[in-house]
């Protein structure tokens, strides 16, 4: 669990800094982006809704040479004929209609795939004191409410808007061959119609931003009171707590009933337009009748095509609605994508002769006033084990991540020896003592590692770290489901499973951050021994929780207030009577380390 500056959680301020959401712009270009890959499909897509489309149209003028017909006088086998085509164009528009209607879903999935596979890639790239800044909540919302909304809009908004933008198109088309008068009498719901659409989406683009940040905060901030349950009722915090939950609520609502008036509006202004423009084409046809200048059909036929414009005119307008929730959401999940590639790599740059991993002149602040690392320099030389040792809140496992790549320094520069990568490739590899075991089968688990490891080489993986007995003894062995809703690891046995997959993985370059302080005493000595069998022929850079690790490092490095204050061997550093002198007389006395 992160805690926020106080140390108690939830107790952050509302001035979090969010991640980023694109301009319009380039919401816009990187939309263009991922689809040019599937250009074909687009275009075949829109080619057969426009025949679909083009042939549903000829309802209307079949209807209307139906009262032509019967107007007339006409005998009733002269209806067959019309009759006949009617059903024609409705087998035949059905058919296109879904083949086209289908390509364009298509589309949008295909789209979709790509900007979650994008959104994820860089999610997960970015360094944790920026996540840590933003707040759980803000990733959570863009992840899960902001991609539901974009997946919502491609899997109905899309396919309707193209087909409802195409059909008024069309229509107008059809109505301006029939007479242009009829055209232009339609024409007349046009401003009100146009005007609504300006008078909404002015207000909408607001209203949804505003909405998909206050969800945000508010799934922060639950996040936060239930994630610290035990802290906040420690220090008797739950009246606070709960104000500031119902306080973020009550904006969220707020702002969802600003958008339900919004839409009422929006429903209420539509229906005049119509009224208008149906009124405008049947006067217009009146005359047009009256005069000689049209048949009754055709005339009939124009107020056809003006009210079967109402379900696609509707259809396009309301779907500005979804349109600029989806363009909201679309837009913090492009920011995310767009976040600088160099704030998310770790360099990996020429280092000293002989250096695996080197530190030079590190700071690092989580924000003002906030400074963890003053300065630090460290050189790892490859192959060796160093320790960092220290009282907690020194910067040890802020020190530790940024050996990783997990976050990036303020000031200074980590480089990491070019060296030949193992089979998953990785330089580097982080272990800390938060292990998450993925929902999945064992072997699953441990192939997130090395996608190409062999059954034999799980195990392999898994008796190195001295977990391959209680493995097989699973109840399917490797095959047994593990993870949520499956069977359950205790602390020890998961940290092996990390340790295994940090075997498989096989970097050069390992990072422990107290991976075996959730063992408990019964469990510290085998995981102790799990940890130094999977560091074996690897540069190591250990966060020591006891100092029977900090022994039996090449090197012990002690950090004091983000500073690096004491460098050397366990026996140097122990009759140097130092900080780290102090702090083994201390464990050595009661056998319990202080908390490191």
């Amino acid at each position: 669990m992160t805690s926020t500056p106080s140390g108690i959680p939830g107790t952050a301020d509302d001035s979090a800094e969010l991640l980023p959401i694109a301009s319009g712009a380039r919401t816009r270009a990187a939309l263009r982006t991922l689809i040019r890959p599937d250009r074909g499909r687009a275009l075949l897509g829109l080619g057969v809704l426009v025949g679909a489309t083009a042939v549903g149209l000829l309802v209307q003028p079949l209807l209307g040479r139906i009262v032509d017909i019967v107007a007339d006088g006409r005998p009733a086998d002269a209806l067959t004929l019309p009759v006949v085509l009617l059903l024609v164009v409705a087998v035949v528009q059905g058919v296109t209609t879904t083949l086209g209607l289908t390509q364009v879903a298509r589309l949008g999935e295909t789209v979709l795939a790509r900007l979650r596979e994008q959104f994820v890639e860089r999610a997960l790239q970015l360094p944790a004191d920026r996540l840590e800044r933003a707040g759980a909540g803000d990733l959570t919302a863009r992840v899960t409410g902001d991609v539901a909304r974009v997946a919502e809009a491609v899997r109905s908004a899309l396919p309707e808007m193209a087909r409802s933008v195409l059909a008024i198109v069309l229509t107008l088309g059809a109505m301006a061959l029939l007479d242009v008068r009829f055209l232009l009498a339609a024409l007349l719901a046009v401003p009100v119609q146009a005007l609504t659409a300006r008078w909404y989406v002015r207000r909408a683009v607001t209203v949804y931003a505003d909405q998909r940040v206050a969800n945000g905060a508010q799934q922060q901030q639950l996040l936060e009171t239930i994630g610290g349950a035990v802290t906040v009722r420690g220090h008797r915090l739950e009246e606070q707590h709960t104000e500031k939950s119902a306080r973020r609520s009550r904006k969220a609502v707020e702002l969802t009933m600003r958008s339900v008036h919004l839409v009422l509006g929006f429903y209420a202004r539509l229906h005049v337009a119509e009224y208008i423009g149906l009124a405008a084409v049947l006067v217009t046809g009146f005359f047009l009748v009256r005069d000689g200048s049209v048949s009754i059909g055709t005339a009939t036929a124009a107020a056809l095509y003006f009210h079967s414009l109402f379900g696609p005119v509707n259809a396009a307008l309301v779907l500005l609605d979804d349109a600029q929730s989806a363009a909201a959401g679309l837009a913090r999940l492009v920011g995310v994508t767009d976040i600088e590639e160099s704030a998310v790599q770790l360099p990996h740059q020429r280092t000293e002769a002989g250096a695996a991993v080197t530190v030079d002149a590190v700071s690092h602040a989580y924000g003002p006033g906030r400074t963890v690392l003053h300065e630090v320099s460290l050189t790892l030389r490859a192959g060796e084990h160093v320790a960092l040792v220290g009282t907690s809140g020194a910067g040890k496992s802020t020190l530790a991540r940024l050996v990783a790549g997990v976050q990036q320094p303020t000031g200074g520069t980590v480089s990491v020896a070019q060296s030949a990568p193992g089979p998953a490739g990785p330089s580097v590899v982080l272990v800390t003592q938060e292990v998450h075991v993925f929902t999945g089968t064992l072997a699953e688990d441990l192939r997130l590692a090395r996608p190409d490891a062999s059954d034999a080489d799980l195990r392999t993986a898994l008796a190195t770290v001295y977990a391959l007995e209680w493995a097989e003894a699973l109840p399917e062995g490797l095959a047994t489901v593990v993870g949520e809703g499956g069977h359950r690891l205790d602390p020890a046995r998961a940290q092996q499973l990390a340790l295994a997959r940090l075997v498989l993985a096989d970097p050069p370059v390992a990072v422990l951050d107290e991976a075996t302080a959730e063992a408990g005493s019964a469990g510290a000595r085998t995981l102790e021994r799990s940890a130094e069998a999977a560091l074996a022929g690897r540069t190591a850079l250990v966060v020591a929780h006891r100092l029977t690790q900090a022994v039996a490092a090449d090197r012990i490095v002690v950090l004091e207030a983000g500073r690096v204050v004491e460098s050397g061997t366990h026996d140097e550093l122990r009759t140097a009577d130092g900080t780290y002198a102090t702090l083994w007389r201390a464990w050595s006395g009661s056998r319990a380390a202080p908390h490191l």
